[in-house]
């Protein structure tokens, strides 16, 4: 399968011909606006899908809105004809074609030249009417507010805020691939589809657009709504984890996808980052990770013959699972009568049970609460411990209690 993408180089061609060019059966032919003229022609000659991504919202010259949207979408619609072909054309347009500014009268009237060769032809033809897109790779302090924040906020920059309570709405990089490719494999699940008549435009290819056949809408989903002054302290949040190393809830789909955009806008000499440790004679601690839903995370190195612990919890629990290195966890009930129940059972009274661990086994020990415990680095190594507590430790309400296992 032959596909011409326009806009190649674009925040949503390079992100799509990246998921193309992973499929087998695809051959990608790349345009750009500067690309020359004799490519394009070979595209539309040969391709039998064409994603037609290639714009301008920020030209220089307000003529520029038409020259580029309209009439280069008119002048693919017309090869077209020329060469007697009808291939599935995708376009990629703008909620803001429903207004009557400049940008919208230019992208309504791309709509409208590919209806009408849908029309005429009885090709395929889909319209997404997209509102604002963020993910990797999109060009900041041009025209997206959440690129800008992010690359912005990621380098300690300054960002304008308007009007923080305006709400705006997004759809993600991905989401918005994952549909356009839908429209190649025969799936429908991820996108909602309308007819142009039923958005009050000409419906190209009269009663065949209700089978797939001549003009229709498409829309992204999910779409995300979100306040300018939330989207910004979420944001401010994501560089601060690194200080307070609380994550965010990434069970809200629109929070993990915001986060893999403000990754991907960090400066490549800034990946790396070092955790604040705590030190002493027996070794050192260091805090990873920190959430009011999952608890927190943190790691351990133990110098050989010491022992760390002997204390209890009354409510908390906790996780031990040893990198590197050899060790023995042992525990012991608070309680007498759980030890002398236990003593009758084995027939000898056992006081503390041990378990041996090590780094080449990645064993995990749960600690209940109401077991005193403790760790030995019985090895001749340092020792590496990740411990999970259930909650974020508090030096007002620790929790722990001191007593020898």
């Amino acid at each position: 399968m032959k596909i011409l993408v326009t806009g190649a180089r674009g925040f949503i061609g390079k992100n799509l011909i990246v998921a193309l060019k992973r499929r087998v059966d695809v051959d990608v032919i790349e345009y750009n606006l500067d690309s020359p003229a004799g490519l394009l022609e070979e595209g539309l000659a040969r391709a039998d899908v064409i994603y037609h991504l290639a714009g301008v919202n920020r030209p220089e010259r307000v003529e520029e809105f038409m020259e580029v949207n309209f009439d280069l979408t008119r002048q693919i619609c017309d090869a077209l004809r020329r060469l007697e072909r009808a291939p599935l054309l995708v376009l990629s347009s703008s909620t803001q074609a429903a207004m009557d500014n400049p940008y919208g009268l230019s992208k309504r009237q791309a709509e409208e030249a590919v209806f009408d060769f849908g029309r005429e032809t009885g090709a395929s033809v889909f319209v997404f009417r997209l509102p604002g897109v963020f993910g990797k790779w999109c060009r900041p302090n041009y025209n997206s507010v959440v690129a800008t924040f992010c690359h912005n906020i990621a380098r300690g920059l300054p960002i304008a805020i308007s009007d923080p309570v305006k709400e705006i709405e997004l759809v993600y990089i991905d989401d918005v691939v994952r549909a356009f490719i839908s429209e190649i494999g025969g799936r429908r699940s991820e996108v909602r589809g309308k007819s142009a008549e039923s958005r009050g435009q000409r419906t190209a290819g009269g009663d065949e657009a209700s089978k797939g056949r001549g003009g229709m809408y498409r829309e992204v989903e999910p779409v995300f709504r979100v306040r300018l002054g939330e989207l910004a302290d979420t944001i401010r949040a994501f560089r601060e984890s690194r200080t307070t190393l609380y994550v965010s809830d990434f069970s809200d789909p629109f929070v993990r996808r915001l986060y893999a955009t403000y990754i991907s806008y960090l400066p490549e000499d800034s990946f790396s980052y070092v955790l604040t440790q705590r030190s002493d004679s027996r070794g050192e601690l260091a805090e990873l990770l920190k959430s009011p839903h999952i608890g927190q995370i943190f790691v351990s190195r133990t110098r050989p013959g010491i022992t760390r612990g002997h204390h209890y919890h009354d409510t908390k629990v906790e996780k031990f699972v040893v990198l590197e290195g050899d060790a023995v966890i042992r525990v012991r009930s608070i309680r007498p009568e759980v030890r002398d129940q236990r003593s009758e059972v084995g027939g000898q009274r056992s006081d503390v049970i041990e378990y041996p661990v090590s780094g080449r086994e990645f064993r995990v020990v749960d600690v209940p609460p109401g077991y005193t415990h403790a760790i030995e680095n019985v090895g001749q190594n340092d020792l590496i411990v990740l411990f999970w507590a259930d909650e974020v430790f508090d030096p007002g309400k620790p929790d722990t209690y001191y007593e020898e296992v």
